[in-house]
């Protein structure tokens, strides 16, 4: 933190200190929202949700960013490492699935800290690392034996896009790294059944008690990614207990580009690793000078990207139907669930 070097940036500006690195922020954690989330991919937000915490700044700065208010630091509270163990046990009481750090490259020493510290107080949940992949390396293994899930971006292969959309020519080099390190720390999928604990009426430490027991009878009953695919095939609801989600944001006139990555994906992983092909790109008031993304995807774009996934003999992926580019697909970031209810801001 006093010469920060956590993400490819290496802005080695002084955190700790007061001083603001690219990514917008201080040493001081600042999050925005930290709530039961229904949007992510079935495995991981289920019937309950997924326990999601959205932190404030982002070293990426993509201009299409569907979360721009937190992304550039406009909106979150700034809270102590005691107060993010304390949230990651609130989610748990709330029954959520797991607990899903969203954008946290800039804070991991201190969400280590708070991870060690709400373990020990209980966490049992898989944690989630839901980040944009700009990532170094050597920071992603502070997380390795605290991440179950990752859940990456890979958003171009081409500098000249990467460059254009998020200012990072080196995305690239930098994202297929990081996913290669991810890949190691957690292998190959594995999901469990999502069964609910509880019946409605039943306060939050109850439900907390019984899916702590549903999970570790879990334990013994194991599922890989093939079984994954056939079960949900046949309307079983699986969650997933470890692995890598790999997600791609399909964007306007970007087809041979989103082409390149699913081909590297497939090759490089196979089986290892489930892809997401996302049709969520929504056009947003800051985008307004770059002309070429002042519309959604066409139908024909994504389903060219999908077919060509396909070709490949992709077996692990999910894809998105119907019309999901909408801003109201963007939660409010409005502090909830951040400082408790019994204090004052």
């Amino acid at each position: 933190m006093e010469n920060c070097m956590l993400c490819p940036r290496e802005c080695g500006v002084n955190r700790k200190k007061g001083e603001m690195g690219v990514c917008g922020q201080t040493a001081a954690i600042k999050a925005a929202r930290a709530a039961l989330h229904m949007w992510e991919e079935p495995c991981i937000s289920g019937q309950n949700g997924s326990g999601t915490v959205f932190f404030s700044g982002c070293n990426l700065g993509c201009i299409f960013c569907q979360n721009h208010n937190i992304a550039t630091g406009k909106a979150g509270i700034e809270i102590s490492i005691e107060r993010l163990a304390e949230i990651f046990l609130e989610l748990q009481e709330k029954g959520a699935n797991n607990i899903n750090l969203v954008t946290a490259g800039h804070f991991v020493p201190q969400v280590v800290g708070a991870l060690k510290m709400a373990k020990q107080q209980g966490l049992y949940l898989p944690v989630v690392y839901n980040t944009s992949s700009y990532e170094k390396v050597e920071t992603l293994r502070l997380l390795e034996g605290y991440v179950d899930i990752y859940l990456p971006d890979l958003k171009y292969v081409d500098s000249a896009i990467s460059s254009r959309y998020s200012h990072a020519a080196d995305y690239f080099t930098c994202a297929s790294a990081a996913i290669a390190e991810m890949v190691r720390q957690v292998g190959e999928p594995e999901f469990v059944f999502e069964r609910a604990a509880g019946k409605e009426g039943s306060s939050v430490e109850f439900l907390a008690d019984e899916k702590k027991k549903i999970l570790e009878q879990q334990n013994n009953m194991i599922f890989d990614a093939a079984e994954y695919q056939e079960r949900s095939e046949a309307g079983e609801s699986l969650l997933m207990r470890k692995g890598v989600i790999v997600r791609h944001l399909v964007m306007p006139d970007c087809v041979e580009d989103s082409k390149r990555v699913i081909s590297y994906l497939l090759k490089t992983y196979g089986g290892q690793i489930f892809i997401s092909i996302m049709n969520q790109y929504t056009p947003l008031p800051q985008c307004r000078e770059y002309p070429e993304l002042s519309r959604r995807v066409t139908e024909a774009e994504y389903d060219a990207v999908v077919d060509y996934a396909i070709e490949l003999g992709i077996e692990n992926g999910f894809i998105q139907e119907g019309d999901v580019a909408e801003e109201s697909f963007i939660p409010e970031f409005d502090g909830e669930g951040i400082v408790r209810k019994d204090v004052d801001r």
